[in-house]
Order: C-alpha cells, then sequence, then structure tokens
C-alpha cells in the first residue's frame, strides 16, 4: 500500500520542478564526479603530484589532448547510441566507472598507466552529461529547460570548489594521493543517491509520448549538424569554447608557477570558479528561459572575454577576476545551448546533437592543449597561450553578438509575414 501511494502521488506528474532540488543536487553531483573530479583534477593536483612522480609540461599537454580525444570519442559514441541506451542506467554505469578510477589514481605511480585512466575518466564524463540532458529534457518542463540544464550543469563548478577545498585544506596535512581518496568517497555516495533516484525515474519512463522520444539515424544526425542552423552554431560555439576554457583550466596553475605566483593563489582562484558556477548556472539559465538564449551568450561571453584580458594585464591583480569570468561562462553555457536547441528537437534529439557538440568541445580541448604545448617548448613560457586564448574569447563575445542580431531580423522576418 504504502508503495502505491508513492506512486500515485509521485508519478506520472514527476517533474525537476516538483522535486527541483533532489534532482538538481543529485544529478549536479554527478557533474562533480564526471567533470570536476574526473576532468580537472588532475590538472589542480598535478603541481603537487610532480614531486613524487616525474611529470613535465610535455606530459600535462598529451594528458590534456588525450582526456579531450575520449571525451569527443564518448560523445561521438552516445550520439550514435543515445537512442537505444538507457539513459538512467547510462548515468550508473558512467558514475560506478569513475568513482572506481578515482580511488585507483590514489595507488598510481606510473604516469602512462595514468593516462589511460584519465582517458576512461573522461569518455564516461560525456556519455555521464548526455544521459543527464536526455533526463532532464523529458522530466522537466519545457519553459524551464534552460535553468535546469544549466542548474544542473554548475555542479561541475561545485567540483572547481572542491577541488580548491582538496587543494587548500586535505593535502597539505595528508599528500596528493589523499584528494583522489576523497574524490573516490564523495563519487560513491553520489552513486548510491543517483541510484535510489533512477529506480524512481523509470516508473516515470513508460508514461511518456512516443514523440518525447524521437530520435534521428546516425546519417540524419550528421546532416542536421552540418545543415540546419541552431544545431551547427551550437556545436561551433561548443568547439571554441572547449578551445578557451579547457586549455585556460588546464594550464591555469602551471601558467601561475612559472609567474612565481603562490600556488595557495590557484586554489583560491578555483574556489572563486567554483562559487561563481554555482550562482551562474541558475541566474543565466533563467535569463536563457525569460529573454532567449541569444541575450544569455552574449553577457556571459562578453564578461569572459573582458575578464581574460584584465588577466593577461596583471596576472597577479586579476587571476581570481579571470576565475570568475570562467566561472560566469563555462558551466551555464552547457544549460544555455541544450535549452535552445531543446526547443526544437525532442528529448533523445537534443541528447544526440548536444553529444556531437561534447565532441566539437572535446576537439577544441585537445587542439588547445597542443597548441599550449607547443607554444610552451617553442617559447619557453605560457604567455602567448593566454593570448590566444584572450583572442578567441573576443571572438566567441562577436559570435554571439551575431546570433542575437541574426535572430532578431528572423523573428522580425516572421512577425511580419504573419501580420501580412
Amino acid at each position: 500500500m504504502r508503495e502505491l501511494l508513492l506512486e500515485r502521488s509521485f508519478f506520472p506528474t514527476y517533474s525537476i520542478e516538483r522535486c527541483v532540488m533532489r534532482m538538481a543536487v543529485t544529478f549536479g553531483f554527478n557533474q562533480v564526479i564526471s567533470h570536476g573530479f574526473g576532468l580537472f583534477l588532475f590538472a589542480a593536483l598535478m603541481p603537487l603530484m610532480q614531486a613524487n612522480i616525474q611529470i613535465d609540461s610535455w606530459y600535462l599537454a598529451i594528458a590534456g589532448a588525450l582526456t579531450q580525444i575520449a571525451y569527443l570519442a564518448g560523445a561521438m559514441l552516445l550520439g550514435v547510441i543515445g537512442p537505444r541506451v538507457d539513459s538512467c542506467r547510462l548515468l550508473l554505469v558512467c558514475g560506478g566507472i569513475t568513482t572506481v578510477l578515482l580511488a585507483t589514481m590514489a595507488w598510481l605511480s606510473n604516469p602512462f598507466i595514468m593516462l589511460g585512466v584519465l582517458a576512461i575518466m573522461a569518455s564516461s564524463a560525456a556519455m555521464s552529461w548526455g544521459g543527464i540532458v536526455e533526463l532532464v529534457t523529458r522530466h522537466g518542463r519545457a519553459d524551464r529547460t534552460a535553468t535546469n540544464l544549466s542548474i544542473v550543469s554548475s555542479g561541475t563548478a561545485w567540483g572547481y570548489g572542491f577541488n580548491g577545498l582538496i587543494i587548500l585544506l586535505v593535502v597539505p596535512m595528508l599528500g596528493w594521493r589523499s584528494g583522489w581518496m576523497v574524490a573516490a568517497a564523495v563519487g560513491l555516495l553520489t552513486w548510491i543517491a543517483t541510484y535510489r533516484l533512477v529506480k524512481r525515474l523509470r516508473v516515470d519512463r513508460d508514461t511518456q509520448d512516443v514523440d518525447v522520444t524521437f530520435a534521428m539515424g546516425t546519417k540524419e544526425l550528421f546532416k542536421t549538424v552540418l545543415r540546419e542552423r541552431t544545431a551547427f552554431l551550437s556545436c561551433f560555439t561548443l568547439l571554441l569554447v572547449g578551445m578557451t576554457t579547457i586549455t585556460f583550466s588546464t594550464w591555469l596553475n602551471t601558467y601561475l608557477a612559472e609567474l612565481e605566483l603562490p600556488s595557495a593563489l590557484g586554489g583560491y582562484t578555483w574556489g572563486v570558479i567554483g562559487a561563481t558556477g554555482m550562482i551562474a548556472g541558475f541566474a543565466a539559465g533563467k535569463i536563457s528561459d525569460r529573454y532567449g538564449h541569444a541575450i544569455a551568450l552574449l553577457m556571459i561571453f562578453s564578461a569572459f572575454a573582458a575578464s581574460v584580458i584584465a588577466f593577461m594585464y596583471d596576472p597577479a591583480r586579476f587571476v581570481m577576476v579571470a576565475g570568475f569570468g570562467y566561472g560566469l561562462m563555462y558551466f551555464p553555457i552547457w544549460g544555455i545551448i541544450a535549452g535552445w536547441v531543446s526547443k526544437q528537437y525532442s528529448s533523445k534529439a537534443t541528447m544526440q546533437i548536444n553529444g556531437i557538440g561534447m565532441v566539437a568541445f572535446g576537439t577544441g580541448g585537445a587542439l588547445g592543449n597542443l597548441l599550449a604545448g607547443a607554444l610552451q617548448g617553442s617559447t619557453g613560457s605560457l604567455t602567448l597561450t593566454y593570448g590566444v586564448i584572450v583572442a578567441i574569447s573576443i571572438g566567441l563575445a562577436l559570435l554571439a553578438g551575431y546570433i542575437y542580431v541574426s535572430e532578431r531580423k528572423v523573428k522580425k522576418t516572421w512577425v511580419g509575414g504573419a501580420a501580412a
């Protein structure tokens, strides 16, 4: 009887809005594990790991490029097989794999084995986010999609905050290996919470209409991305975002060490990034749903460009300003882009297109890391690398302006035609 009452009160009307806190926190912590720890914890701990393991700057470049290639491989795989995969089960498998590998990293000393582990976690992170996009798009209200997804994607910001706390509080007392163990412990707790949540989501899955789960074939998917404006621009935007954000975060601590700035400054900056992302996820998503994705994109890209320009002018003074701009842009972008795409496509199709977008993001990140390694090797400094990041960030702001202006023209044309 208890189970029957629970089912009648909770399903089939279950939505993210009815249990927003539980859904947002659970999916957000999946982002903490998959992205915050799986993708970025290594870059944060690397300067501290170098005391025990022979790791140089080129190793970081290779690790960054390899993880982004693995990320795009996972995203590509999801785009192809996503329609045939249960998103609830996918989320559990990815979370379990990442948790085990985080614990494994604490016991490794071979840099080449570490590369393999990092690559698997990166691939798992891409697939995890794809499953989250499909679940949120299916179960949430259409007019709050960007807000919901931006809140969930800000979980990566929580991971950045955790990374900063690990660097400042845990590692100085217990060593860098303890950082990986703490991450694995958080992963285990998150997996348990996710398991309990997806058991309920499976009940709701069978009540959805057929058109909600409509998916595209592989050939149709690539045609859509190449030929349809929204799909193409969303993927191209993520390509540029990958080139800037992944390169910025991968090399930040190394660049600060090159400038002989205190290592604690990097920890504080990561904390600022995380704190900003937590707030920006909700605020930017809300702006996107209320005023349009173009306005939201223009605001966050302009802020990021201004912050990295200030950082280049005076790294010591404005590094935390750059962290603020980074957090304001990177974490909401996923929810804004996915919400934009979901206005024209079904939940499964949105997941597929978003998968190609993650491929573009990973490609941009890999290219950025390889370029950073080449520039650092040839010039002996990362200054030029961050100059390139400034140039691309300005390009992102101009792209957002183009999207805003062009869509206003399309809207005016449509309204005029309807009036006629």
